[in-house]
């Protein structure tokens, strides 16, 4: 017998398992998005999936997934939204081996039809909704979501200790998508109407109470602002699918037609990339070859 030591094959490490059922799979996927819109979406989509294909996330095969979003009802930005989220679950449930393959991997997100020059309204529009708004409360947040160019959830989340004096005017330090904090800069007119909001309020605002409050005296909650907009946009005798979301459109678009900087309204707006912004150039062309021809 040799007197060479017994060669010991290493061991590999037991990983602890991540969650014990798809439900638990799917509340750690969803705990990683800050975002509540984010959260509500896919949680939604998840939901929806699993109880059409009647399988464990362990069972579904790539078919399943496959079938199921080229049959999915919806714009192609439904459609897109559902496959993104199908192959985030995945994907992380992989990842924290919970799977031990990835089926979305497989998966294309499809194309979105860019509908941006749809959803853009006319300055005129945009003041009229404003202007004929005849709550306080409620014309400075449209003035707030059009002059700010603020989402629903930052708008919503705005408390008084977030708006500072500057200059003749004011700023805002809005907490964004993605846990990213900005500042914005208001213009007077939108400032003023902000300070005779606070002023209206019968015993004052104190720093840590919501700009926005509902009327239970909370913070404002998104549903509440969609249907402000709704009706603000049927009072101005516009289209029923004007959405908050419209007046942060117009405020880019027409913010570029005035001449200001992509790279400012790209600050402005919170966009990771001035790509993103630079589709609102594209979206309102301010030349075409099409202008050069007899008919």
């Amino acid at each position: 017998m040799s007197g060479l030591p017994a060669v010991v094959s290493p061991v590999e490490p037991v990983l602890p398992a991540q969650a014990d059922d798809d439900a638990q799979m799917i509340r750690l996927w969803l705990a990683r998005s800050s975002s509540p819109n984010t959260r509500r979406n896919y949680e939604r989509e998840a939901a929806r999936f699993l109880a059409q294909v009647g399988r464990s996330l362990g069972t579904v095969r790539i078919g399943d997934l496959q079938d199921y979003i080229a049959g999915r009802p919806g714009s192609s930005a439904t459609v897109a939204l559902t496959a993104a989220a199908l192959k985030s679950l995945f994907a992380f449930a992989q990842e924290v081996g919970y799977l031990r393959f990835n089926i979305g991997a497989a998966v294309k997100v499809p194309p979105i039809k860019n509908t941006l020059a749809e959803r853009i309204m006319a300055e005129a529009d945009a003041l009229l909704m404003i202007r004929q708004e005849p709550a306080l409360r409620n014309r400075v947040l449209l003035t707030v979501l059009y002059g700010g160019g603020l989402r629903i959830s930052e708008v919503c989340g705005l408390r008084w200790r977030d708006l500072t004096p500057r200059d003749e005017a004011g700023q805002a330090t809005v907490f964004g998508k993605g846990g990213k904090t900005r500042v914005v800069l208001l213009s007077a007119a939108t400032w003023k109407v902000l300070t005779d909001l606070r002023g209206a309020r019968a015993m004052g605002a104190s720093a840590d109470a919501p700009v926005f409050l509902s009327r239970k005296g909370g913070q404002l909650d998104p549903s509440a602002v969609h249907r402000i907009v709704k009706a603000a946009a049927a009072r101005a005798g516009l289209a029923t699918d004007v959405s908050a979301h419209w007046l942060r459109h117009a405020h880019a678009s027409h913010a570029l037609d005035r001449g200001a900087p992509i790279h400012l309204v790209q600050a402005t707006l919170g966009h990771a990339s001035v790509a993103t912004t630079g589709r609102y150039l594209h979206a309102r062309p301010s030349e075409s070859s099409a202008k050069f021809l007899g008919v």
